[in-house]
């Protein structure tokens, strides 16, 4: 199996998944996750990495984390290289403890921490083991609604200070934030990375590639990577929807989906031209192209407007 790539430079962030053996429990009990902890603190100091937040289950561990020194790999190998070593004598065993290579996405900080942050606390939720996240101990959620006993290394104030400057304020609202997906079918928004590498607005992925990308694509085959250069106006998806859609309410939550994967512009521009927040244009993005997987009209729908103005979605 080829190596995934791995984009690496000063200040990037990504979300993280690393995963069991055969989905084996790599987690056995608190000291296990003590100690990772542990890890993640001497993270911090060795290699400057920055953690906003975390969520350790039984077979697998989520993170939300910048590399200021851009050294995502070595990080990683402090990481699942030291645990592994901890973990194998502690329970005197042999053999790979993590499957492969651990996943790691790009993030457009900005526009995506938040959100993101939100899905990783969520994770015990979804997967039936709490009903609300602070029953969870072993994820950094109880830091961001109560900070009294947060550690120094983790960093919370970054997304919580999307919600309000005031720290005390920032915090009820992020409880709210978070309890708001409660109970609901609430889609991960890592289904919008694009090649399953990159999670951001057309204009990131594009620079990204322009970047970082240019001589990696050369020497290998990234064809999805490739076809996200094509940029249309919102004025070119906006009148090629209300041409082709006769719904009107349709045709808008179509626009607002390809303005924000393909237009190029940002966040703020797009909802100001749909009167929404920039959280919002991401949250009716997402939700959009959530329906067309499960709405065989609306994704024929979708389909036909993206082949019309030329664009290619991976």
């Amino acid at each position: 199996m080829a190596r995934p790539l791995r984009i690496q430079y000063p200040g990037a962030v990504y979300h993280i998944t690393s995963r069991g053996n055969e989905r084996k429990t790599i987690f056995k009990g608190s000291r296990d996750r003590e100690k990772f902890i542990e890890y993640l603190q001497s993270s911090t100091e060795r290699y400057s990495a920055v953690i906003y937040c975390y969520c350790l289950m039984d077979n697998h561990y989520h993170l939300l984390m910048e590399t200021p020194e851009g050294n995502l790999a070595a990080i990683m190998q402090h990481l699942n290289g030291s645990y592994t070593t901890f973990f194998d004598v502690k329970h005197k065993r042999a053999g790979h403890l993590f499957q492969g290579r651990y996943h790691a996405i790009l993030v457009e900080a900005d526009a995506y921490a938040l959100e993101l942050s939100r899905y990783i606390h969520l994770n015990p939720v979804r997967a039936g083991i709490a009903t609300h996240p602070d029953e969870h101990p072993w994820s950094s959620y109880v830091h961001y609604i109560d900070g009294r006993l947060q550690p120094e290394w983790l960093l919370t104030s970054p997304i919580l200070g999307y919600l309000s400057r005031k720290e005390a304020d920032a915090r009820r609202k992020y409880k709210v934030f978070v309890q708001d997906k409660l109970g609901n079918n609430y889609p991960s928004p890592l289904k919008m990375a694009a090649a399953g590498a990159i999670l951001g607005g057309q204009a990131f992925v594009e620079k990204i590639q322009r970047e970082h990308l240019d001589k990696a694509t050369k020497d290998r085959n990234l064809p999805t990577l490739k076809t996200l250069t094509r940029n249309r106006s919102m004025d070119q998806i906006i009148g090629t929807a209300e041409e082709h859609i006769k719904d009107k309410a349709i045709a808008r939550k179509i626009c607002i989906h390809l303005c924000h994967r393909f237009s190029g512009e940002t966040l703020r521009n797009i909802g100001e031209r749909f009167g929404l927040s920039e959280s919002g244009i991401t949250q009716a993005s997402r939700r959009m192209a959530d329906k067309a997987e499960n709405d065989i009209i609306l994704g024929q729908q979708l389909k036909g407007i993206k082949e019309i103005l030329g664009l290619c979605d991976v």
